[in-house]
């Protein structure tokens, strides 16, 4: 079966099969901040302000809009969809209404939370296992954990370890990995105790993380400017160095492959750059594909 891949970007969504991207006319013009999906559905975080959602005829309607602070992020799990906000706030989406998780508002340490530039902290994404397990990544303020659907919080990652995102394995309940300002992290057992390592990479500064099959992929720069930056492959259960994406890459890319912007589905590994382009492997990142170019910044991914 094929994958579909979806792109969200600064000024639409666009659908990528062999042919080249295809934009959803209904999206046109509107900034996709984030995707997810779950069940049959799929959903879109539109110009931070509302949610949309399609099904499997793919046609696109508003599900809630979002009250006050502008939306980052999507989670899918346990039946429920998980909406993060601007200055660390949770919502979960309760029939054609954003309802906040009060229970996020009492998690530990949450005083402590900054951003180097001081403004508040954000949730900046949202993982949930198949045990049902939530991992929320605020930024900057580690990432914090429920195992009992969002009733009660904790705090799996010291705040200075700055993740930018964190990933539940698709069918390895408890194994949780995050990319980081100081490396790749995992987890094994649930966040309780984490590994980190930077080695066989050029730079430590990591913005995305994905897992195909048995293979973990980041992608790693010299830091927040995004300067020489590269996708990385390893098998997530070695111990070894990463190895460099190269096959049919350029050499470097000049901005940070982002948050929710290098995703996979089975062997299938797709990211989007600033500039516009997405590259797709279909071998766990062995080897790679301009599937499309001139594309809006890009802003997130989804392939399924």
């Amino acid at each position: 079966m094929n994958t579909q891949i979806l792109v969200g970007t600064s000024a639409g969504l666009w659908g990528i099969g062999e042919g080249g991207p295809v934009a959803v006319e209904a999206l046109a013009g509107r900034a996709v901040v984030a995707l997810g999906g779950g069940g049959a559905r799929t959903y879109a975080i539109l110009d931070g302000q509302s949610v949309w959602t399609a099904g499997e005829d793919g046609r696109w309607q508003p599900a809630a809009d979002v009250d006050e602070l502008p939306a980052t992020c999507l989670g899918w799990g346990t039946g429920a969809l998980l909406v993060g906000t601007e200055q660390a706030h949770l919502r979960r989406l309760v029939g054609a209404s954003l309802e906040p998780v009060a229970s996020f508002e009492t998690v530990a340490g949450r005083d402590s939370w900054y951003t180097p530039w001081g403004d508040p902290a954000d949730v900046r994404s949202i993982a949930v296992d198949r045990a049902g397990a939530i991992y929320v990544n605020v930024h900057v303020g580690g990432v914090v954990r429920s195992r009992d659907r969002g009733r009660t919080w904790a705090p799996t990652l010291d705040i200075k370890v700055d993740v930018h995102q964190v990933l539940s394995h698709p069918v390895r309940p408890g194994v949780v990995l995050v990319a980081a300002a100081a490396g790749f992290g995992a987890s094994r057992d649930g966040g309780d105790s984490w590994d980190f390592t930077t080695e066989g990479m050029h730079a430590h500064y990591l913005r995305a993380v994905t897992v195909a099959g048995d293979t973990v992929l980041v992608s790693a720069s010299t830091g927040p400017g995004g300067r020489r930056s590269a996708v990385y492959r390893r098998q997530l259960d070695d111990t070894g160095p990463f190895e460099r994406c190269s096959t049919g890459l350029p050499q470097w890319f000049s901005d940070n492959i982002d948050t929710a912007c290098l995703v996979a589905s089975g062997p299938t590994v797709v990211f989007g750059t600033t500039d516009g382009q997405v590259f797709r492997s279909p071998d766990a990142g062995a080897t790679w594909e301009l599937a499309a170019k001139g594309l809006p910044e890009v802003h997130c991914i989804l392939a399924a």
